[in-house]
């Protein structure tokens, strides 16, 4: 095998690394950003068809849970947040890396 053609096959494997931590990367962001919805999908809506202390014991009881779920999603987003920006090192060094290669085969040969 000549020089040329295993600089293009390290070109090709380093594009194909690439394409593969790009979608960690992505898999990742989605996961925080499902985390983040389900965060803000915990603020509890008013219930207009109850009495008043009926509603206001239903709050109590709802926040109480909604509480520990946000505590409990909060500790998950902070996981996945620092998962992501692994990712984001990794799909950055992945691409600086293709990019190199792919400068290197498309030069002509000497």
């Amino acid at each position: 095998m000549k020089d040329r053609d295993r600089l293009q096959a390290l070109a090709d494997l380093a594009a194909m690394l690439r394409d593969r931590r790009l979608e960690a990367l992505r898999q990742a962001a989605l996961a925080r950003e499902e985390t983040r919805a389900r965060i803000a999908g915990l603020a509890a809506a008013e219930a207009s068809d109850l009495s008043p202390v009926a509603a206001a014991l239903a709050g109590v009881a709802y926040q109480r849970w909604a509480d520990r779920a946000r505590a409990d999603l909060n500790t998950r987003l902070a996981r996945q947040t620092a998962e992501w920006m692994e990712r984001q090192a990794e799909a950055r060094q992945a691409f600086g890396k293709a990019q190199v290669l792919e400068r290197l085969s498309a030069r002509p040969p000497r």
